[in-house]
């Protein structure tokens, strides 16, 4: 089998880790995306790993569910759930978590904020054993598009204030990219519908004891006029869900990471190996599962 190979991953150094027996679960929550969503999940399709797509629209008004319902027939998305009304992110991620079957968990936007080619290099301290969560940092010095002053310094209020209740030193506890063990974030007693999801995970990662790696990431973070929807009320409540996440439960168990980690020695034959997208350097074409279709109207 021809050996993956990634934006971003010197394989290299990570040539022996288990890029051929993991399977990435990206969960996509979307709603009313129809300018981005596309895209996105082709570029999700790119990466040249075994990738189970599940996109969950949010109660999308603007066509976003006929064209997630085309992408699904294609095979571009493998689990498509569809809410008949607009909960928020986090009761979508919450969905999609339910879903996932593999073994590690991505949480991917669907809008073109964020480069899916770089998941792999943040899958890469959790197969080498050192994470069982990573977080993409917009603030380490990857490449970014120059916007908001005001997101910026409201992203590193909070990340402080986050940081203070759970004594992590993360510098980007709002990043979209949280790549965590499938094991470890099925069991966090999650309950916050909207936006809140992100203080909320970051505060039960650290009570569960969670090794989390922080890397840099790039970020082409995009104008409302381009379709951005976080708003100063989403900082209000975030503040909200900083201090009730780290101040009342429910807590979850101390994480104890498997001896065995489910992708360690799984011996594949060659025909049930994932085939790899074709890319300039050669290799075959990727492989599609069965798509699925799910309607959630808890």
């Amino acid at each position: 089998m021809t050996r993956p190979s990634f934006r971003g991953v010197d394989m290299r150094r990570h040539g022996d880790l288990a890029w051929d027996r993991v399977k990435l679960s990206v969960v996509i929550p979307a709603y009313n995306e129809i300018r981005s969503v596309e895209v996105l999940l082709r570029r999700v399709r790119e990466v040249r790993l075994e990738v189970e797509v599940i996109v969950v629209d949010d109660g999308s008004t603007d066509g976003t569910r006929d064209l997630l319902s085309r992408l699904r027939e294609e095979g571009v998305v493998d689990i498509l759930v569809c809410q008949e009304e607009n909960k928020g992110k986090g009761a979508a991620l919450r969905a999609g978590f339910e879903r996932a079957t593999g073994d590690i968990i991505a949480i991917q936007d669907a809008d073109l904020e964020y480069d899916p080619h770089e998941l792999p290099g943040l899958m890469q301290p959790i197969l080498a054993g050192k994470a069982d969560a990573v977080y993409g940092s917009r603030f380490l010095g990857g490449p970014h598009r120059v916007l908001f002053f005001w997101h910026m310094m409201g992203n590193r209020f909070l990340t402080l204030l986050s940081n203070m209740f759970t004594d992590l030193n993360l510098t980007d506890m709002e990043t979209c990219y949280k790549v965590v063990h499938a094991d470890l974030l099925k069991c966090l007693p999650l309950s916050a519908n909207r936006f809140g999801c992100e203080p909320e995970v970051t505060a039960r990662l650290a009570q569960a004891g969670a090794r989390i790696y922080e890397l840099p990431i790039s970020y082409d973070g995009r104008s409302y006029a381009e379709g951005k929807k976080i708003t100063w009320k989403d900082g209000v409540a975030a503040l909200y869900y900083i201090f009730r996440s780290n101040l009342f439960g429910p807590k979850p168990d101390p994480w104890q990471a498997p001896e065995v980690q489910s992708w360690a020695g799984r011996a594949l034959a060659d025909g049930q190996r994932p085939a790899l997208p074709a890319d300039p350097d050669g290799g075959g074409k990727s492989e599609t599962t069965v798509p699925t279709t799910v309607a959630d109207s808890d």
